[in-house]
């Protein structure tokens, strides 16, 4: 196998509509789940504050997940090819305007689940941020081979939780969420169009 063949030859690639559509039900899903689970739940959905020093943490935060990332990109075999089969088969078919919604859609409805829900539901503590961070991390998950993908995504939900946990604000995540995916996809999409 080459560096750029993918894992699976069975998987089809998925057209732009599908993908923005398949974006669109799951954060539909996550918010159905999340509304659910404050529905029937006892606790309160953690709160979002509009600050400056929450957009600056989000922004710290969405940097050095950027870093990390490109750092693990460049040493880690397994995982670069693991993370360029799943940004290739959801990003190759996208438009440039299209990434926006890379970075709204998961950051929003993701945050609102993960860190807004679950958090307070399993304790708002340091075991419910490991809990949630490798629900999160399972969420990314399209095969079996995507093993180091889904060890990356869970290392970002956790750190994502403990944004929550230390600020007590889920505009953090949501922030260095959004950025995260957008500079990600962007940059990933430059480098694989040239």
């Amino acid at each position: 196998m080459t560096k750029k063949q993918s894992f699976d030859p069975n998987i089809q690639p998925l057209s732009r509509t599908q993908i923005l559509i398949a974006m669109g039900v799951t954060a539909l899903l996550l918010l159905i789940v999340s509304k659910l689970w404050l529905q029937f739940g006892n606790f309160d959905l953690l709160h979002v504050q509009f600050t400056v020093t929450a957009l600056l943490h989000g922004f710290g935060i969405a940097l050095t997940i950027a870093i990390a990332s490109w750092v693990v990109y460049r040493l880690w075999s397994r995982y670069r090819r693991s993370a360029d089969f799943y940004l290739e088969l959801v990003l190759k078919p996208l438009h440039w305007a299209d990434l926006i919604w890379i970075g709204l859609l998961p950051g929003l409805s993701e945050e609102l689940l993960f860190r807004g829900v679950m958090l307070p539901a399993f304790g708002f503590n340091l075991a419910a941020v490991i809990v949630s961070g490798i629900c999160f991390g399972v969420l990314h998950l399209s095969s079996a081979e995507q093993w180091p993908y889904v060890v990356w995504a869970t290392a970002v939900g956790i750190l994502l939780g403990c944004s929550a946990l230390y600020t007590g604000n889920l505009l953090v995540p949501i922030v260095a969420h959004i950025l995260t995916n957008l500079v990600s996809s962007y940059f990933w999409k430059w480098e694989h169009s040239r």
